[in-house]
């Protein structure tokens, strides 16, 4: 069995944990394969696409670095699993001191592997280009660097939704729904639900509030007039690029889910109520 390894390079206890990974895993004959940025953190030379060939990716960091590994995975469907060295950690499966324990879990292969939803998503840029991506928490449409409002138009399948004048917009995955959408008041919602939700950034109107509406619908995003101030978008606060002016932002449902690891018996909502804070045990 092959692993692949990918850890956050700029965090400083990535090294001594990369170690302890990899030992633990040889030790229970399951081989590592680390990606190149990785291997350079303890001294040994890797493999560019790692994940390729592979079984399981461990992705070695926080939240951000479970994206990141998402995203430089692009269309490969190998379940990816996180261990936890950063800060929440929502999407992650263990933390630094449970590795002995989850690499036993990956030799007798009880791991479960749990499908969450993506979202596909079409948009253009200032400078005309098209660009498609794949989303696991959520696109945002936000204001540039003035203070002004920005207005958008929202359509849900070609029917108008609304015109929002805010801060922003968010459109956000059941996954999704525990990152900025949470932040900027959205709801929570069960990691299986077959949902979208669309959350506005700080509105104008005290009327607008977020939507949870069914994962088949597609969402178009417009700007109603055009903008003196640049409308900036970005996909799981990645790479943040100008929306152009005649743009149409689609948002829909990716066709293939994104397959997280999780230890046996996992709850969703034990992790709620350790990551927020709750009461209940």
């Amino acid at each position: 069995m092959k692993v692949a390894i990918v850890a956050n390079p700029r965090n400083v206890q990535a090294p001594p944990v990369l170690r302890g990974i990899c030992d633990a895993l040889v030790a229970r004959g399951i081989e590592p394969v680390l990606e190149e940025e990785s291997a350079k953190l303890i001294g040994n030379r890797g493999v560019e696409r790692a994940w390729e060939g592979a079984e399981m990716v461990i992705s070695l960091g926080g939240d951000g670095t479970f994206l990141n590994t998402v995203h430089k995975m692009g269309n490969c469907e190998v379940p990816v699993a996180g261990v936890n060295i950063g800060t929440l950690g929502f999407l992650t499966a263990c933390t630094a001191s449970d590795v002995e324990q989850f690499a036993a879990v990956i030799a007798k292969r009880e791991h479960a592997v749990l499908m969450r939803a993506a979202l596909q998503v079409s948009m253009t840029d200032q400078t005309g280009k098209d660009h498609r991506f794949m989303a696991l928490n959520e696109v945002v449409l936000m204001r540039g660097g003035t203070g002004r409002l920005i207005s958008l138009e929202a359509r849900v399948n070609g029917e108008l939704l609304n015109r929002y004048r805010a801060d922003g917009l968010i459109v956000a995955t059941p996954t999704g729904s525990t990152a900025y959408s949470l932040a900027a008041g959205g709801p929570l919602i069960d990691e299986q639900a077959g949902v979208f939700v669309i959350t506005p950034i700080c509105p104008h109107s005290l009327s607008d509030r977020s939507l949870v509406l069914g994962d088949g619908s597609v969402i178009e995003l417009e700007p109603i007039q055009r903008h003196s101030d640049s409308i900036l978008f970005t996909v799981d606060g990645r790479d943040v690029l100008q929306l152009g002016e005649s743009s149409v932002v689609r948002v829909e449902r990716a066709p293939s889910p994104l397959k997280i690891v999780r230890l046996p018996n996992h709850s969703f909502y034990e992790t709620l109520r350790g990551k927020l804070g709750w009461s209940g045990g």
